[in-house]
């Protein structure tokens, strides 16, 4: 039984080549399969292709080691959410480091701005007059101008400025005019992209974007402000584009590992996802098999901005198997699978693929790669709930 599209042995996940060996792993563990991993950085470079700079987003796997792969794959800097991220690639030397989040306190920017100790290496947003004081005071208090772009909502609703509106203008007016900013330009994250039905509908989700931005852009440059960089991001919209005509940087999260949405979304298949759970087949009654990972592991997210278009958590394959157990229940310990009135063996090894790889990686607390490098399982330490840094 299979809540998702099973149709051919191209969107399995081709456990007989990937995963190597997490059938062999006795206790659960978050797992990435490296080659393919560097397949997707791979790939997103290709999609680029030189029009318009990378500037990933590391809350996807919140690893310095995979930081770097996509350093080393084209990304010239990254975006993070979270502050103590963005310490950590500064003092790692991954920089520019782009905090698309809006920042309110002053003592926190001036916090940051100190370990950046010049200007360049740390990039602002806000869509507010009070957090425009807030990083204004703080480029005070470091004595270098602070860049800030304008957080412009294309859709999504959560933040960012109305493009039609008038405070758009407004608030890049006093960027430009305030001696201690200096304006990074327009930056946009098309999240409802996620609650499309497929790649045409995501399409016009981006061109929707770009066409937003353009109008502001073209309203600020009459205004004789000058619009340096227009920076937009997400996976979606990156894998199923409208081009990047108008676009200097593209921030994408999730095409470093991939998941089911982007699976239902028609942007990837199975066999492109590069990060799974490696479990086991612990217990079986004549409905479930139960598996030894629940939503400490795998989270109760049903895909990304609450967008999903599935009732399930994830799905499990068996080495072997044509199709997967569906995840439809959770305990904080103990994932309900449903079988075909075969439940499979106790102890049977499952890889579940999940919803939404993000908070997966998050909550693990370190991943192991599998199929890189000499071909032995590799420690990958991530930055996860309750820890204080990536590592």
């Amino acid at each position: 039984m299979s809540l998702f599209p099973v149709t051919n042995a191209d969107l399995s996940p081709d456990l007989e080549r990937r995963f190597p060996g997490f059938d062999a792993l006795d206790e659960p563990r978050v797992v990435v399969d490296m080659p393919t991993l560097d397949r997707n950085l791979a790939a997103a470079t290709s999609i680029v292709a030189g029009k318009a700079a990378l500037h990933p987003h590391v809350k996807t796997h919140k690893s310095l080691a995979i930081a770097r792969a996509q350093r080393d794959r084209g990304a010239s800097g990254f975006t993070i959410a979270r502050v103590h991220e963005a310490r950590i690639l500064l003092e790692a030397g991954l920089e520019p480091v782009t905090i698309a989040y809006p920042l309110i306190s002053a003592a926190t920017a001036t916090a940051l701005l100190k370990i950046a100790a010049r200007p360049g290496r740390l990039r602002f947003i806000s869509d507010s007059h009070v957090g425009l004081a807030a990083l204004s005071a703080a480029a005070r208090t470091v004595g270098f101008p602070v860049e800030v772009f304008l957080k412009v909502d294309v859709g999504l609703h959560r933040c960012g400025v109305d493009p039609k509106g008038e405070i758009g203008p407004t608030l890049a007016a006093m960027i430009d005019r305030d001696p201690h900013l200096a304006f990074g330009g327009l930056l946009s994250h098309a999240g409802h992209a996620y609650g499309a039905a497929g790649p045409e509908a995501i399409r016009m989700v981006a061109a929707e974007e770009l066409n937003l931005l353009a109008e502001l852009r073209a309203r600020l440059e009459r205004d004789g402000i000058a619009v340096p960089h227009v920076s937009i991001g997400s996976t979606p919209t990156l894998f199923a584009n409208a081009g990047f005509e108008g676009v200097d940087e593209v921030r994408p999260g999730n095409y470093a590992f991939l998941d089911l949405t982007a699976v239902r979304l028609g942007v990837a298949t199975r066999a492109d996802v590069a990060l799974g759970i490696a479990a086991r087949i612990v217990s079986t009654n004549g409905r479930y098999a139960i598996a030894n990972i629940g939503s400490k592991t795998l989270s109760s997210d049903l895909g990304a901005h609450g967008t999903s278009a599935t009732t399930s958590f994830g799905e499990g394959w068996m080495p072997a198997a044509a199709s997967p157990l569906p995840v439809v229940k959770l305990s904080e310990e103990h994932a309900f699978l449903v079988h075909d009135g075969n439940p499979p063996l106790i102890g049977t090894p499952i890889l579940i693929l999940p919803n939404h790889s993000c908070p997966v990686a998050n909550l693990s607390g370190g991943m192991l790669g599998l199929g890189g490098g000499d071909g032995s399982p590799a420690e990958i330490a991530v930055e996860g709930a309750g820890q204080a840094r990536i590592s």
